[in-house]
């Protein structure tokens, strides 16, 4: 791996007071050597790549002219804050960036003092930075404050809660809106089209770039500025259709070429010094600089360790994913049934729609970064009589939390929801791990909950979800899948309808029994072999329904067993745990319960294994936590004079 000091520039920038001392020129060579160093770098030890390359020339150009950490610059989508972390102290540490230990690939207020506000999912900075300027005014400070926006956040229903907001405020803030045409799949909708027709105008561009230098040829008073920029604003109001963002309250700069550092320098330079929202339309390229990322920057958008060789990336595993089987299964489901339309929020790629979206792509929707809207639309699909299938990351769909109650359960509405990622995912960490969906759609009546042991498992439950006339919800890991289903099979292997709320009783046993939910039916096989191993015979169980749950099954188990292990990745506070401890205090008080399931804490990013080893989650974390809470209640039952 190539060493920071290799880069003559870059090894001179520790922080970035470092940057003012280099002159433009260094400034530009030291753009090109952040690339370099940022590619070697990512393709060697994983990492979001494309959308880190594209804001280059836009980041050594705020760090430049802005005095972070007093001046506050708010990122949002963190992924595309590399270079903001490389120039900010953190150079040396990029080597570890989403490792265990290592450096987050997110923004994150622990991490640095330049790190102004946490970004792990879209369009939150506007809301943040604006929360920021209005506590600054309150102490009567004066530092300025920059929301840079970008990789598809403005997409995003929240970005304009908070330029709705902002604009009518009239605070001191700086929205730059890096407009890359892209989120992780390209950006859909009316206001990419908005800003592509903004970029494009040939007669607005060239009437004002007229206009600026007709005016030097001018003495440069005051008053003539305020005239020039006056006929500025008024090529907008006629070349440019709306103006959104000034309608808004903001004063609109731009577009101008995000990589084009001199330029940036005098726009941002310039708009140091106004008062009131201003918002810079800065477009940029997504890979920027590197041929490869700029050819398939979906492709380059994250990447996995590796080293890479002639510059293509490490082959696909061996075994599919859950979600290569969910992708393969629905363009399936859709050809059986006319009614199944798909829904995602900005990732297509990622929940593995791609397929679906080139076979039937009048049945496919990409919403953009805007969940809740992906829920409501879904549910007004459904009224219409479409099933649709939502799928979304189980972190993201967090933020649709009130749409899945108030416009899907409350109307008893059949919408499926395949939440991909559910559990720890690993590198990304604390703001992608899927650790809350058991707790937080178990409370919600009408919903069915439930997540395969397998992959064959997924494709039944799915098929089984889009014939209910009730909300669904399946989760699944970010994992190849245990079985040995291929992808070719999921074509044609027959798809069965599993009985709602049905257990699956995968090993006999009465005294030891472990419940098992979803990607911890595995595990619990083998804990329980190892348990055979002790005398300690143990039944599993595969509960695949969360909610409800097998209630005659579980009254049996409740019944016969003395000891009861419930395993889940899922957070304890109200998940699969919480419910089987309640049903059993209802027959027998005493503690008959051991609940494993996540810690009741946020979860570093690392490699997935490692995580599930350090959160008690591992064969071996579980079969030793098994065997200590054994003995123990063995001890607690021993008569007292036979106890050490």
């Amino acid at each position: 791996m190539s060493n920071p000091h290799d880069y003559p520039l870059l090894s001179r920038v520790d922080s970035p007071g470092d940057l003012k001392l280099l002159s433009v020129d260094e400034l530009e060579s030291l753009c090109g050597e952040l690339r370099a160093y940022v590619w070697d770098t990512v393709t060697r030890v994983g990492g979001h790549l494309s959308a880190s390359l594209g804001v280059v020339e836009l980041t050594v150009a705020l760090h430049y002219l802005f005095d972070s950490p007093r001046d506050r610059i708010v990122w949002d989508v963190g992924h595309q804050s590399y270079i903001h972390k490389v120039l900010t102290g953190r150079r040396d540490l990029l080597p570890t960036i989403r490792q265990l230990g290592g450096i987050s690939g997110f923004c994150k207020r622990s991490e640095s003092p330049h790190d102004a506000f946490g970004a792990g999912h879209a369009s939150t900075a506007i809301s943040a930075a604006l929360g920021i300027a209005a506590a600054r005014d309150l102490a009567g400070e004066d530092y300025r404050v920059v929301a840079v926006v970008g990789d598809g956040g403005m997409t995003g229903g929240l970005a304009y809660e908070g330029l709705n907001n902002a604009g009518a405020s009239g605070r001191r803030l700086v929205v730059i809106l890096n407009d890359n045409k892209m989120s992780i799949s390209p950006n859909v909708g009316a206001l990419s089209r908005y800003l592509t027709g903004i970029i494009a105008s040939p007669r607005f561009n060239k009437a004002k770039a007229d206009v600026w230098r007709l005016s030097e040829h001018f003495p440069k008073t005051t008053l003539f500025r305020q005239m020039v920029r006056r006929v500025e604003e008024s090529l907008k109001g006629l070349l440019v259709p709306g103006m959104l963002f000034e309608d808004l309250g903001f004063r609109y700069l731009g577009p101008i070429d995000g990589h084009n550092l001199r330029a940036l320098l005098v726009v941002l330079d310039r708009v140091k010094s106004m008062d009131g929202p201003i918002l810079l339309h800065v477009a940029t390229q997504k890979g920027k600089g590197i041929a490869l990322a700029e050819g398939d920057p979906l492709k380059y958008h994250g990447v996995k360790a590796l080293v890479p060789k002639n510059g293509k990336l490490e082959p696909p595993a061996p075994k599919p994913t859950y979600t290569d089987v969910f992708g393969r299964l629905v363009p399936r489901l859709a050809t059986e049934d006319g009614r199944v339309v798909a829904v995602t929020a900005a990732m297509a790629e990622g929940t593995g729609l791609v397929e679906m979206a080139h076979s039937f792509p009048d049945r496919f929707f990409d919403v953009g970064i805007a969940e809740a809207h992906a829920v409501t639309f879904s549910a007004g699909a459904a009224t219409a009589g479409r099933r649709p299938i939502a799928a979304i990351y189980s972190t993201f769909l967090q933020r649709a939390y009130d749409q899945i109650v108030h416009d899907v359960a409350l109307q008893h509405l059949p919408v499926v929801f395949c939440l991909d990622r559910a559990g720890l995912v690993g590198e990304d960490g604390p703001t992608h791990h899927g650790c809350f969906d058991l707790a937080y759609l178990s409370c919600v009546p009408e919903l069915i909950v439930c997540a395969p042991k397998d992959g064959r498992e997924l494709c039944d439950l799915i098929h089984t979800g889009l014939g209910q006339d009730r909300p669904f919800a399946v989760r699944y890991p970010r994992d190849t899948i245990p079985d040995a289903v291929t992808l070719e099979q999921i074509d044609t292997i027959p798809l069965r309808r599993i009985e709602i709320g049905s257990w699956e009783r995968l090993r006999p046993g009465s005294g030891f029994v472990l419940l098992a939910v979803g990607s911890m039916v595995g595990p619990a096989l083998e804990c329980a072999a190892r348990l055979d191993a002790l005398g300690e015979p143990a039944g599993v169980v595969n509960c695949r329904f969360v909610k409800p749950m097998d209630e005659g099954m579980l009254r049996e188990i409740l019944g016969s067993a003395t000891r009861i292990v419930t395993l889940e990745e899922g957070a304890p506070g109200g998940g699969f745990g919480s419910q089987i401890a309640r049903w059993a205090a209802q027959i027998d008080p005493g503690p008959r319960v051991l609940a494993i399931g996540l810690p009741d804490a946020f979860v570093e990013h690392g490699r997935r294994s490692v995580l599930l080893e350090r959160a008690g989650l591992s064969v071996d974390a579980i079969h030793e936590r098994i065997v200590h809470w054994a003995l123990e209640r063995r001890a607690s039952a021993a008569p007292a004079s036979r106890r050490v």
